[in-house]
């Protein structure tokens, strides 16, 4: 029997099914074995064309099959973590789905962008194939958005994400489950747009294989097999199919004009019937405007993401460092797009880092938010970019909505915080930026951006003149003593540092003084 303590769960929270994986860990080589799945056709997107909201109907079934994982997970031993895609991210709603998971079932259900979800599905799929050395074009079709990226050697040259799914386009286009050809004819026009900035970009990289992943390929898949062999195997993984295939079995899903017609089709899961016509389109399409003219599937993708992206995250973080990579380059490319002050920037991240450090014992925080501390440092002053008056509030704009690679969108939220907060007023629950926080999630805010504000006062300047700080604290008090460069004088750092320690005494209850070394 594995140690229970080596074991993970992940919960994908899918537009069409909710995933659950279970696995046993070697922390030793990063590597897994699973040892249970779970699926449920959930279908929280359904109901709606835009996919704006989450039917109280969609949340309950949500809500009981998140449950029921939970209790599989416990008796397993292992830690969830679940993710949610489109139609949550989505949903205006999105919040109310977080806080009863949170409450209902124990577990915290993170949202991820369109293009961390197209890293994770990569991270998935290299588990899969042995693709690690070349360069693959990743395709994957999910029940509210469609992936793509063009990746190798886990360097991402392009990623993006439409608003393409086998539910999206079928309450759109096939909601009364009739098929006809005005509406075939339309959705494929609606397609053939959508896919135009993909298209023009992929063409720019040579990638020599397409990769497919998801249960809408993989149902087009076993369709295709049947077709072929008359049976299908136990798995699919590596299976090949070719644009000549494909085209055939499009033409017998369309040419289903009803769902009684099309549950018929040897290699359907039936409970797909009422959404294949929509997923089949989209896959002729993507073959038809990204040139592919065979695909291989993979049979791993977004769960088993999830689960080496948390092997990294926690067993392999301090021998391995491509998560950091990942995470802190996107940062970088953040703010170089915006042209930084680089040597501002990276010297308040040196010194809030230094706060960060010596301050630990009274704060309470681990590496997860030292790093969120560093992010924010270095994207603190990218709203420059759009206007001086009032910066920090475009710095928060910037960071939010960017395509940060390893983060979710809570982290997202928590590093905009902490930057937009680096100047100006203090934190406040009426704020709507930081009143949509948890609780705990606003405490990190203020206690991060108290030490990014000392920081940016300490370079108030923008000349390196602190070279260095020590803190000491001692009961009610803390002393943060300077080392000065030898090159520039730091009244203005220390005068700076003063006016901005106010919100460092509130957070932590302790009087800061800012001290220079005794001359001997």
């Amino acid at each position: 029997m594995a140690e229970h303590g080596r074991r993970l769960a992940a919960i994908d929270v899918g537009t069409n099914s909710i995933h659950l994986v279970i696995v046993n860990v070697n922390p030793a080589t990063g590597r897994f074995r699973i040892l249970d799945r779970e699926k449920e056709m959930v279908r929280l997107g359904k109901g709606t064309a835009d996919m704006q909201s989450l039917s109280r109907s969609a949340m309950d079934r949500g809500i009981e099959t998140l449950r029921r994982y939970k209790r599989i997970a416990d008796a397993a031993g292992a830690p969830v973590r679940a993710v949610a895609t489109s139609a949550v991210r989505e949903a205006r709603n999105q919040r109310a789905f977080i806080r009863r998971a949170r409450s209902e079932t124990g577990i915290d259900v993170e949202i991820i962008s369109g293009v961390e979800e197209a890293r994770l599905i990569y991270l998935g799929v290299l588990q899969a194939l042995p693709v690690f050395n070349k360069q693959i074009l990743l395709v994957d079709i999910g029940g509210g958005s469609s992936e793509f990226l063009v990746a190798r050697k886990r360097t991402i040259q392009y990623d993006n994400s439409l608003k393409l799914g086998s539910i999206r386009l079928t309450e759109r286009f096939f909601r009364r489950g009739e098929v006809t050809k005005g509406s075939l004819t339309e959705c494929r026009e609606f397609i053939k747009g959508s896919l135009n900035p993909v298209s023009r970009a992929v063409e720019r990289f040579d990638a020599g294989m397409a990769v497919g992943s998801s249960g809408t390929i993989q149902s087009i898949a076993m369709m295709i097999q049947r077709s072929k062999e008359g049976q299908v195997p136990c798995s699919m993984n590596a299976f090949v199919f070719t644009r000549k295939e494909l085209r055939k079995i499009t033409e017998r899903v369309t040419g289903a004009r009803s769902m009684a017609q099309r549950m018929k089709i040897p290699g359907l899961d039936p409970r797909r019937a009422d959404i294949i016509v929509a997923g089949v389109l989209i896959m002729e399409q993507v073959f038809e405007e990204l040139e592919i003219e065979q695909m291989v599937v993979s049979e791993f993708a977004l769960r088993e993401g999830i689960i080496y992206d948390t092997i990294e995250k926690q067993y392999r973080r301090q021998s391995y460092h491509s998560l950091r990579n990942i995470r802190y380059g996107s940062v970088l490319q953040l703010a170089q797009n915006l042209l930084y002050e680089r040597h501002h920037s990276h010297h308040v991240a040196k010194l809030a880092l230094r706060i960060f450090d010596q301050t630990r014992r009274i704060h309470g925080l681990g590496d997860a938010e030292r790093e969120y501390l560093d992010a924010a440092a270095i994207l603190h002053e990218i709203g420059l970019s759009l206007s001086h008056d009032n910066h920090h509030l475009h710095s928060y704009y910037l960071i939010r909505n960017a395509e940060l690679l390893g983060y979710n969108e809570n982290e997202k939220e928590i590093i905009a915080n902490i930057a937009r907060y680096h100047r100006k007023g203090h934190p406040k629950p009426k704020h709507d930026n930081y009143g949509r926080l948890s609780p705990a999630d606003q405490m990190t805010v203020k206690k991060l951006a108290s030490m990014l504000r000392i920081a940016d006062g300490l370079d108030r300047t923008h000349s390196a003149a602190v070279a260095d700080l020590r803190c000491r604290i001692s009961g009610k008090s803390m002393n943060i003593g300077l080392k000065p460069s030898k090159t520039h004088p730091v009244d203005l750092e220390m005068w700076g540092a003063n006016r901005k320690k106010e919100l460092f005494e509130e957070t932590f209850g302790r009087r800061v003084s800012i001290s220079l070394p005794r001359r001997s």
